[in-house]
Formats: structure tokens, sequence, C-alpha cells
């Protein structure tokens, strides 16, 4: 007999019930649904149900949503959990596990700022230094808080406005702290805190020659970065949006590009506000993400730098993943064959 299935014409020869016409298949019965010129059948009724001549007879399952699997695993092997120990950063042969570089400014108290520490996991923590009141005497300061065991030191610049200055700053820090690792900061504009780029590179090729481990900040000017790591730079780091301002990224195109371009690991530094903007730092391919004020400043610091390692975490893991390719037009996520026919009607 003739029969329009799914849509086509085909001749069965078998017993002509709905039943006998699946099992000559060896279709599984509790994973299809059935209709018979455009009445389903219910799965009780099927052995009761005839065929007749021409009838249309739609057989439909359930299928994935989506095209085929990418062969491609990215850069991670496919199906290997991810662990953070596995996928290091290493910055001037130093290895870290953590990806989230956190400051030491603005928390309501040293106890706070140290109870964030712990709940984020950072492995490195930015210090500054400033002239001593010596009327209220000695002691160590923020030094007494910090695991040194645990916590690398990151000495920086800040509030430098020359080469000189900056340099004068680098080797002062490196006296009071005992590590040779600078975090070059050399502002040109005060309103913003924008990095004066030219004095930054300067600096940063005087800083190697006396044997700094220089990390510098920097603007997201591809061509400044470049400039850094011809200088020497361990790492670059530009910007975000001004220090402080919790504005997210600005031009995270630019960023990308820097990414892309330089050797050395690319740190995203400044105007962090929210744990999204972190994660966005580490699907572009950053190597960390530094913040300060977006945690310290926060209603529950403790909370927010929980929150902060976590979508780092997140968004390297996203990276390594590899993200789909951005398209014009829309790309259907079930599969465009088989579509159920409609039917005019009643």
């Amino acid at each position: 007999m003739r029969l329009v299935v799914n849509g086509k014409e085909q001749h069965y020869d078998g017993e002509a019930t709905v039943l006998a016409f699946l099992q000559s298949y060896r279709i599984e019965p509790n994973t299809v649904a059935v209709a018979v010129n455009g009445e389903i059948v219910p799965r009780e009724r099927w052995a009761q149900t005839p065929l007749k001549e021409g009838d249309e007879v739609e057989v439909v399952h359930v299928v994935a949503g989506g095209s085929g699997p990418s062969l491609d695993p990215g850069l991670w092997p496919l199906g290997k959990p991810y662990r953070p120990e596995e996928d290091p950063l290493v910055i001037a042969g130093r290895t870290f596990t953590s990806r989230l570089i956190l400051g030491s400014s603005k928390y309501p108290s040293p106890e706070v700022m140290k109870a964030a520490w712990e709940a984020s996991g950072t492995q490195m923590v930015t210090v500054a230094i400033r002239y001593m009141n010596l009327e209220e005497g000695g002691g160590s300061g923020i030094l007494s808080y910090i695991d040194r065991s645990r916590i690398h030191l990151l000495p920086n610049t800040a509030g430098a406005k020359t080469v000189q200055q900056a340099v004068r700053m680098a080797h002062l820090c490196r006296e009071a702290t005992g590590t040779n690792w600078i975090k070059l900061e050399v502002i040109g504009d005060d309103t913003y805190l924008w990095p004066d780029v030219a004095a930054t590179v300067e600096a940063t090729k005087i800083l190697v020659e006396d044997g700094f481990v220089v990390l510098p900040y920097t603007s997201h000017d591809l061509v400044a970065a470049l400039r850094l790591e011809e200088a020497g730079a361990a790492t670059v780091m530009p910007l975000a949006s001004p220090i402080g301002s919790g504005q997210g990224f600005i031009d995270w195109v630019s960023i990308k590009r820097i990414i892309d371009s330089v050797s050395v690991p690319v740190i995203v530094d400044a105007g962090i506000g929210t744990p999204s903007d972190a994660a966005i730092a580490m699907e572009l391919g950053a190597a960390a993400v530094l913040t300060n004020t977006a945690v310290a400043k926060a209603k529950n610091p403790v909370l927010m730098a929980e929150a902060m390692k976590w979508a780092v975490l997140s968004g390297r893991m996203g990276y390594l993943a590899g993200r789909i390719p951005k398209r014009e037009t829309a790309e259907p996520s079930s599969p465009p064959e088989g579509v159920i026919a409609a039917r005019p009607s009643p």
C-alpha cells in the first residue's frame, strides 16, 4: 500500500496498524509521537489504529536543539575539568594560580581588607609608599596584615608625575619592601589620572636597566603597549576606564587589540566596577585583572571580593572554551530539517 510518511511517498506491505508500522522500523515506542492524516494518535491506540491506502503518517521524535558540535576543543582539552593550578599565570618566571590582583587602600578597616583578600584567593596585592608621620611612631603598618608566604607584594609608584619621580619612588619601594617588582604609574592628567605613556615607556627602560620587574599602568593605546613590551616590561596593564571610576570598559576593542598583539601578559587595570567587568576582561583573553575600589568601597567588600574571584575564573574558562563567532544574521538553534508541516485548519 502507498503511504505518505513525513511528507515522502513510500510503499508499505506489512500489517496495517500504526504499531506494526513502527515495529517494522524497530522504533522505540516511548521516544516518538505519531499523527495519521493530521490527527495525533495516542500511544495506547496504536495497535487498534489502521493504516489505509494514501494515509499521511507523521512520526516525530525529540532531537538536540542545535547543529552538530564543534570538533575544535578550544584552548582547553575537551572533557578535562578546569583547574587553575593547571593553568597558571606566569610573570617574570613567577607562577600564580589566582588571576585576580587586589589593592590595599580604601577599605573600611584593615580587618575587612584582610578578609576580602582571603575571600578573593588573591596571590598579589598592590601597596604604595608615602612619607611617614614620625610623630605617630613606627610599626610595620600594612605589611603586618600581609602573609608574604602566600601573597606577593606589588609596590606601585602611585602619585608620580615625572620619570624622575617614578624611578625614585620605585627604588624606595624596593628598599622598603625587599621586592624588585614594581607597578609603574606615571600620571599625565590629574582629573582622569590618565597615564603619561611617553614618560611610562622611558621610566620602564630605566627601571628594567636597574633590575626591576616592571608592570606598567598604561592607556589602551596599542602602540604604547608595543613600546612598553620593547622596553622590557614584564606585563602591560591597560586601563578599562579611569582609576576608581567604576565605569567598566570604555573601549574593550582597543584592549583586545593589545591582547592580540603583545606576547607579555596583559592585565586589565583600573575602572573595573562589577564582577561582569572582570569577566569581560578575562573573556577577551586578558591574563589577569587588577581591581581595588570596586572591592574596597563595595557595601560588602568581602562578598564582592569573592564575586570577583568567581568572575575572573568564569571569564578565563569562557575564553579557553572558545566563544562562538558573531554573525550578522540569525542561525537556528534547532535543526532546519524535519520541521513539522503546517496543515490547513479543519
